[in-house]
């Protein structure tokens, strides 16, 4: 995902970070729908309009999250963006380790907001919406995988989102007389959307949403380490303190029971 995220940023000189973001969705619209080929059940009824807010949720997190790394390193970003699944986890359980962790993750992430509001107050605020949009994409992704197969679901509902997101390729106009960067396009489309996204799918059917929440503890951690290594963002003190901190407080929180759960 964040090796994706990574060739995202490099397309930023040439394309607004939302047309990047509808980019990504339409790469990944094409790629799900010619592999998955989802039956005509798929576009009619409850099953379209599922997933069809999914999509649309899961392209509007892209959008807010490039919003964000065009503006915040990518570890920074991630670590804001990470209260989403946080809030979705402690919902789970109401446990004293429970509170505990949150504190701990709300610690975190008033360590990385202090640094950088003052230079970027837009991108913690983009950050911060990707948050919200990242605990509506789990909740209504684990909806999406119990209703049937949930990767055709994904087809649809990435199919939708950049029909109705589709305005923002007027920022892409550049990218279209390349062939490298549409290549790389795809490329970031499929790093960043078709893998990971069909994987939460495999995974959401298996572990309720709260444990699936729980197992996104790691995405803080490889963005941090895609953002050194790729992208040479080396974190200041307060911002690797504060992004340790909302891991620790996502790996704290109890695993409860496994909620809302269906086997493959």
């Amino acid at each position: 995902m964040y090796a994706g995220a990574a060739i995202a940023i490099g397309l930023f000189s040439v394309a607004s970070p939302a047309g990047v973001a509808w980019l990504r969705c339409l790469g990944a619209a094409a790629v799900l729908l010619a592999w998955r080929r989802p039956p005509r059940s798929a576009w009619t009824g409850r099953a379209f309009v599922l997933a069809g807010a999914f999509g649309v949720v899961t392209a509007g997190m892209n959008v807010l999250f490039y919003e964000a790394i065009a503006r915040l390193p990518l570890g920074t970003a991630v670590a804001l963006e990470f209260t989403g699944p946080v809030v979705v986890a402690a919902f789970g359980s109401r446990t004293r380790r429970d509170v505990f962790a949150l504190l701990l993750v709300a610690a975190g992430v008033i360590a990385i907001a202090d640094v950088r509001l003052e230079g970027s107050l837009l991108g913690v605020l983009f950050a911060l919406g990707a948050a919200a949009a990242w605990a509506g994409y789990i909740l209504l992704g684990k909806r999406v995988a119990d209703g049937g197969n949930g990767i055709d679901g994904l087809a649809v509902g990435f199919a939708v989102g950049t029909v109705v997101l589709s305005p923002l390729a007027f920022g892409t106009g550049a990218v279209w007389a390349s062939p490298r960067l549409l290549v790389l396009g795809v490329g970031m489309a499929v790093l960043a959307t078709v893998v990971p996204y069909a994987l939460d799918q495999v995974v959401l059917r298996k572990a309720g949403q709260a444990r699936f929440a729980l197992l996104l503890a790691l995405l803080p951690v490889t963005a941090g380490v895609i953002g050194f290594v790729w992208l040479r963002q080396v974190p200041s003190l307060p911002e690797a303190l504060g992004t340790l901190a909302v891991v620790a407080g996502v790996a704290l929180r109890s695993p409860g029971k496994r909620d809302d759960s269906a086997p493959l």
